[in-house]
């Protein structure tokens, strides 16, 4: 499978984040607040803006783009974050009474095998398969997805329903929100705008 880069460092992109064979790891709570934790700790120390995500059982999907005056790189972070979750969801399962513990630390690990860069276990495929976002309507297009995914998958009736998505953030009669995030706005010359920290 090819491995696609981002090209645009400083740009808005959508991303999917995987889970080496699709494991359902994240249907867990655990899990998810472990990707939720992470996630604002890249808001706020290292200039990640997210404008759109949804995290499902076993992927991410989400918007983002730097901070204009950021020195640091979306790759890194990418890296980073993967690295540290994936440490996270080791730590937890080994030390836990999860019914699919060794079945998944089984997957895990011989995806590990397969790649020299990973020590024991591959939690991450390296695919972010970025995609650069100019368009408004492939921004548009991609954060419906985003929120509409949940829906799809018949978890929920309605976007805004799961709790686990930026949806709530863009339905201002929600309260209940996991975490801040940049909103985008439509802007017919730009193609989009933000309004921080809403």
């Amino acid at each position: 499978m090819p491995r696609y880069k981002i090209i645009d460092q400083k740009g808005l992109n959508y991303l999917t984040l995987t889970i080496v064979g699709w494991v359902d790891i994240m249907s867990r709570k655990i899990y998810r607040d472990i990707v939720v934790d992470s996630l604002k700790y890249c808001q706020e120390y290292k200039d990640l803006m997210i404008f759109g995500y949804v995290i499902m059982t076993n992927h991410i999907h989400i918007i983002v783009k730097l901070k204009e005056n950021s020195c640091l790189d979306l790759s890194e972070i990418l890296r980073a974050f993967k690295k540290y979750t994936a440490h996270k969801f080791i730590e937890f399962l080994e030390g836990s009474g999860e019914s699919r513990k060794e079945w998944m630390l089984n997957v895990f690990r011989n995806f590990g095998k397969k790649n020299s860069g990973n020590r024991k276990y591959q939690i991450w495929t390296y695919n972010n398969h970025p995609i650069d976002l100019y368009s408004p309507k492939v921004i548009w297009q991609k954060l419906d997805y985003i929120h509409q995914n949940p829906v799809r998958a018949g978890i929920v009736d309605k976007a805004e329903e799961y709790l686990y998505s930026s949806a709530r953030n863009y339905n201002s009669q929600e309260n209940e929100l996991l975490f801040h995030i940049d909103l985008l706005e439509p802007d017919v010359e730009a193609g989009y705008k933000y309004f921080p920290g809403r």
